[in-house]
């Protein structure tokens, strides 16, 4: 198997050298090697792979490798040598509508006392139940399984995106800024919002003016100068990312990309799900590097143009309890932080790529709504051009 990885990612043009896949097999031979899928993703990331603009590559190569070798194992009757975190997959249990309907939603206060108990109490690992902390079944704690309001421990969601606290350590992916196809149509909307104003150097003939004053001089050429006409407004983009955010990111980043091109003063911040007290510039540093939301609100006057990009798909507890957020204890209400940010830039506005005609089914985002005043538009085209011109105003 192993060999067939460094070919797959040799296959792929990562540049893996064999010296490289030998410090691998020598580093899966020591006794702390890693015994889950996650640990030898980032085992071998970091034995082969020297380059950090080289990782999304790597992460497709390692995702397809992945299926092609679940496929496999599926058509392989023997399945002894199956690694038991690729079997966690078998204790999941497929709840029918009505069985998902029973199960029991406990509320912020209690689902935070039940998970402090199993903590206390649980000694060893659980699939496919309704109590402990485990994968698979209806437990409102672990993974992999379906609950309506739970909290998701040690590894990836099963899809129903129902938790109201993650225990893992996620990493995002900055939005990029250099997408060119399917932005012209972004770019025109954009550009109802911009104002323009003469600044710096007169670098630019002013003809008119060369013209009055050479007549004005009785025929005596009197050549005048100005400044060049700039976009002058100055917008501040506030960036959801991650979690359900992945499936907007080719539409997000078609929009960023149209944002860079049309404004010269654009500066650009990230958060996850619902803005707390703090920022941040670089996905990949977001946790050594974050910048206080307070900072940001103190660096940037009223007079910039504010602009959220989110989905606001997030449990209810994220926008109205301290402590709510998915990632970590947050003292202050996300709700607290979007109100000081709307004192202080009243132009804003919210783009939402999820279409308007679901947003009815999301009680955070009727919340975030109520928030913005209404000033929250689906980034559609229409949607786009309605959000501009209210800014424009």
């Amino acid at each position: 198997m192993f060999i067939d990885f460094f070919y797959h990612l040799r296959a792929h043009q990562l540049p893996v050298s064999l010296s490289e896949y030998l410090t691998l097999l020598d580093a899966l031979r020591q006794p702390v090697m890693p015994t889950r899928v996650e640990g030898f993703y980032r085992l071998a990331r970091l034995i082969l792979i020297k380059d950090e603009s080289l990782y999304d590559k790597y992460d497709r190569a390692f995702a397809q490798f992945y299926e092609q070798h679940q496929m496999k194992l599926e058509a392989d009757p023997d399945a002894s040598q199956i690694p038991l975190d690729w079997l966690i997959k078998n204790f999941e249990r497929h709840l029918s509508a009505e069985e998902r309907a029973a199960i029991q939603k406990h509320g912020w206060d209690k689902l935070m006392e039940l998970f402090k108990e199993r903590l206390a109490e649980q000694t060893e690992r659980h699939a496919g139940g309704n109590k402990w902390i485990g994968t698979g079944g209806s437990s409102p704690f672990g993974h992999g399984g379906y609950h309506p309001e739970g909290i998701r421990v040690g590894g990836p969601s099963a899809g129903h995106r129902t938790a109201v606290k993650v225990w893992e350590e996620r990493e995002f992916k900055d939005y990029d800024d250099q997408q060119e196809l399917g932005t012209r149509n972004f770019k025109m909307a954009l550009r109802r919002l911009r104002r323009f104003a003469r600044a710096g150097q007169h670098t630019e003939l002013d003809l008119e003016g060369t013209i009055r004053q050479t007549a004005h001089n009785a025929g005596l050429l009197d050549i005048q100068m100005r400044a060049e006409r700039h976009n002058a407004v100055k917008v501040l983009m506030l960036l959801d990312v991650g979690g359900s955010m992945d499936d907007h990111i080719a539409l997000v980043q078609e929009l960023f990309s149209a944002a860079r091109s049309e404004f010269k003063h654009l500066h650009a911040y990230y958060f996850h799900n619902c803005p707390y007290e703090g920022l941040w510039t670089q996905n990949h540093r977001r946790h050594q590097e974050r910048i206080p939301t307070m900072d940001v609100l103190h660096r940037y006057g009223d007079d910039w143009t504010v602009i959220f990009v989110g989905d606001a798909t997030m449990s209810p507890y994220e926008i109205m309890m301290p402590g709510g957020s998915v990632e970590h204890y947050n003292d202050e209400t996300g709700a607290v932080w979007i109100q000081r940010m709307l004192d202080q830039w009243p132009h804003a506005a919210w783009l939402n790529p999820e279409p308007s005609r679901y947003w009815s089914y999301h009680q955070s985002i009727l919340t975030i709504q109520k928030l913005m005043g209404g000033r929250m538009y689906d980034l559609s085209l229409q949607g786009l051009e309605s959000a501009m011109q209210n800014l424009a105003r």
